[in-house]
């Protein structure tokens, strides 16, 4: 029998994630809320979650040498996933009601208020999957669920051959946003896939599948 992947998920205090836990051990991984910094690098993937301002996610994460450790594995080729204000944090800088805190600047680009005329963007929302996207493997007609106001609204990340281009997947509420990133060992979702019923589940599924094929 094949050993589950294992999953550690960077508790550095965002929250309630314990639904992420479950989601991912329900998608087949073995799922661990740590802080260790040894299980965080040494695992065969990272989640990231992140909930509330991107300020103090930013807070935290410093505060915990959190980015560091990002910032290592990818470094390394190993997988990091991002939910929520954890992908939010993945670009340069963040806005939001006036105060611009640096981001940990794994992609250009700043995160600030959705052109929307109700804010924030809650419930069920399609989305557009990026050219060649794994993660939506299956699942590219379903709708996740979403609880924001604020997301990343450019893409400007110029890759070169041989490196393949990111599948950047978008969403509409108002105006385009990016819903979802697939760059290399890192991803990231604006939506919560742990709230996105079968559909998020089975994303999560499809990142777990990769880590098994990075990791043989």
């Amino acid at each position: 029998m094949t050993a589950k992947p294992v999953v550690a998920v960077l508790d550095y205090g965002s929250g309630n994630v314990h639904s992420a836990v479950k989601a991912l051990v329900e998608a087949g991984a073995d799922a661990r809320l740590t802080s260790d910094r040894s299980l965080l690098m040494d695992a065969d993937g990272l989640l990231v979650p992140g909930v509330g301002a991107f300020s103090a996610v930013m807070g935290a994460l410093n505060a915990s040498r959190g980015g560091e450790i990002i910032d290592r594995r990818l470094a390394g080729g190993r997988p990091v996933l991002g939910i929520c204000v954890g992908m939010q944090v993945m670009f340069e800088r963040g806005i939001e009601r006036g105060t611009d805190t640096p981001g940990l600047g794994e992609w250009p680009g700043t995160v600030d208020e959705l052109a929307a005329p109700v804010l924030p963007h809650m419930g069920w929302n399609t989305v557009a999957a990026g050219e060649g996207s794994r993660l939506f493997e299956g699942i590219e007609r379903e709708r996740f669920y979403f609880v924001h106001s604020y997301a990343a609204q450019e893409w400007s990340l110029e890759v070169t051959p041989p490196f393949p281009q990111p599948a950047v997947t978008w969403c509409t509420y108002g105006a385009p946003f990016i819903a979802a990133v697939e760059n290399g060992p890192l991803a990231a979702t604006q939506f919560h896939p742990e709230k996105s019923g079968d559909a998020g589940i089975r994303l999560l599924a499809n990142w777990i599948d990769g880590l098994r094929t990075t990791t043989v």
